[in-house]
């Protein structure tokens, strides 16, 4: 990786790299959350999305969280995006930059140009010896690319994004999903549960003959309009989360349940932990259980 040739070429960063995939599915991996939060950044880090409004004057909010336990707030406004040609941003957050990645499609193939031009020198001097990012831009490109090979769906949120509507105040709706007895009546039966950050519960679940072990703690709460907890599996690799969203309608509540993290469950016989199968167990979850126990 060497600078870019300009006349700024002691804070800038560049690299090009033409990869094995349609140039949709390229700018896809780029513009949702549900796919960059994935691979974006170093070996080893991940990413909580906090929000990503991809369009000139958008921002993108999220923390990346490393190997060490370190977390690092980022926030970045978009000053231009053209679909499928070209993406800039500005990082306003420490370390300063603007980021301009340029598409071009070479039939089924996508060369990227990736460049960063930092506010100043010392910064950039800051950022390749403290952080290693030229190592690092090298390191997440290959992250995209392994990306974008094992998921063959990759072109498509993968998150499961369900919404229903109920007959039911808020309040009802909230005690419904965090009361471990009423939980029982329409979810799981679940030995305890209590809507605390941090709580651990596990349940067993799945169709006779290949139950799982659920394994799942709160991560987050906001009583009344917010419940999220993970959700893995006892000898599976992969971590999703589960989050609830309530939304008062006059005297009903709509809720909005959200599940990512599920490509990151393996491929295993049968298909248990596919997208398709989440979608159809959180359908008749919240469109038949939860639905029948609130308006009976």
């Amino acid at each position: 990786m060497e600078p870019k040739s300009s006349n700024t070429p002691d804070r800038e960063l560049h690299i090009s790299r033409l990869f094995d995939a349609p140039i949709d599915l390229v700018w896809e991996v780029f513009t949702t959350p549900g796919n960059i939060k994935n691979w974006w950044g170093p070996n080893g880090f991940t990413n909580t999305i906090h929000k990503m409004d991809v369009r000139p004057g958008g921002e993108w909010d999220f923390i990346m969280h490393g190997p060490d336990g370190t977390d690092y707030e980022n926030k970045n406004v978009y000053k231009e995006v053209v679909k499928h040609e070209r993406i800039v941003f500005d990082h306003v957050s420490a370390p300063k930059h603007i980021t301009t990645i340029v598409f071009t499609a070479q039939g089924e193939k996508t060369l990227i140009d990736w460049h960063m031009l930092f506010e100043s020198k010392e910064q950039f001097e800051q950022v390749v010896k403290t952080f290693k990012a030229d190592e690092g831009l090298k390191q997440n490109l290959e992250k995209l690319q392994v990306y974008m090979t094992i998921n063959a769906g990759a072109k498509k949120d993968p998150d499961v994004i369900i919404e229903r509507t109920y007959n039911a105040p808020i309040d009802t709706v909230w005690e419904a999903i965090s009361n471990r007895d009423k939980m029982a009546k329409w979810y799981f039966d679940l030995a305890a549960f209590r809507p605390e950050v941090g709580f651990e519960f596990s349940f067993t679940g799945g169709k006779e003959g290949r139950e799982f072990l659920h394994l799942c703690k709160v991560t987050k709460v906001i009583p009344g309009k917010l419940l999220a907890y993970t959700w893995r599996y006892d000898g599976y690799s992969g971590s999703s989360e589960v989050t609830f969203e309530l939304f008062a309608e006059g005297s009903n509540t709509r809720v909005k349940l959200t599940h990512t993290g599920i490509e990151t469950f393996p491929v295993i016989p049968h298909k248990d932990l596919a997208k398709e199968n989440f979608v159809a167990g959180w359908t008749h979850i919240l469109g038949t259980s939860l639905k029948e126990y609130l308006e009976k």
